[in-house]
């Protein structure tokens, strides 16, 4: 049976830096719950999906209406498993044990309340009408990398770039880095991409943006959140 999307929200157990982090209250609800809510309210998708291997987690997503229709197995449930090993392990469950094929699937990160539904339909259009192999966000830099400064053995500083020590920022040429919250993909394509060939992006601005590894980034999400819900 051909579907055409899924959502594949990866949420294994067991984080260190925030212990629970996958479903850590954040302003009222689990975090995972902002991902599940979003893919689900986008109406992009024939199947809302959490991998873990956590049955608190399962349990948790099920009571916000993803499914879990199997656990992720020990293999891709280490530190070193990769979101492709996790996408391919997912897909090829679902087509062994239901039957199901998928065109496009999006693995959307548990820990991305700031997701916007526009930005999830933008990358669905950009990776449909430019038949890319995968789509995702980014944001620049805050500052210009290429004024980047290293410390060396001896505990001087330098530039990285020192060709740029009299250059403008403005004529800098803008970076930017991985948004961190979802990726498009083309199954089709899948098997045979190597990152970042046949790649596009959509650009985000940085309130819509937060890297969340310590309780400081946390607390910078909540921030960012309630600006832009109007909730303060």
């Amino acid at each position: 049976m051909n579907n055409k999307s899924i959502a594949i929200i990866p949420a294994r157990g067991g984080s260190k830096r925030i212990v629970g982090k996958n479903i850590k209250d954040f302003l009222g609800k689990p975090i995972i719950a902002y991902s599940i809510e979003a893919a689900l309210k986008s109406g992009l998708f024939d199947e809302v999906m959490v991998t873990t291997d956590d049955e608190e987690i399962a349990t948790i997503a099920t009571k916000y209406h993803a499914k879990v229709p199997f656990m992720r197995s020990s293999v891709n449930s280490g530190d070193y498993a990769t979101t492709i090993d996790v996408i391919h392990e997912v897909l090829h469950n679902y087509t062994q044990k239901q039957g199901r094929v998928f065109q496009f699937s999006c693995c959307i990160y548990p820990t991305a309340p700031l997701i916007d539904i526009t930005h999830l339909h933008q990358g669905f259009k950009k990776i449909s009408d430019q038949r890319l192999t995968s789509v995702f966000p980014v944001v620049a830099f805050s500052y210009p990398i290429w004024r980047g400064l290293k410390i060396e053995n001896d505990g001087t500083t330098s530039m990285i770039w020192p060709e740029y020590l009299d250059s403008r920022s403005q004529d800098l040429k803008v970076v930017y880095h991985d948004a961190g919250q979802w990726y498009w993909f083309n199954n089709e394509k899948l098997n045979n991409w190597n990152w970042p060939d046949n790649t596009g992006t959509i650009i985000l601005s940085e309130e819509f943006v937060q890297d969340i590894d310590t309780i400081t980034d946390w607390k910078l999400a909540e921030i960012k959140y309630s600006l832009l819900n109007n909730l303060t």
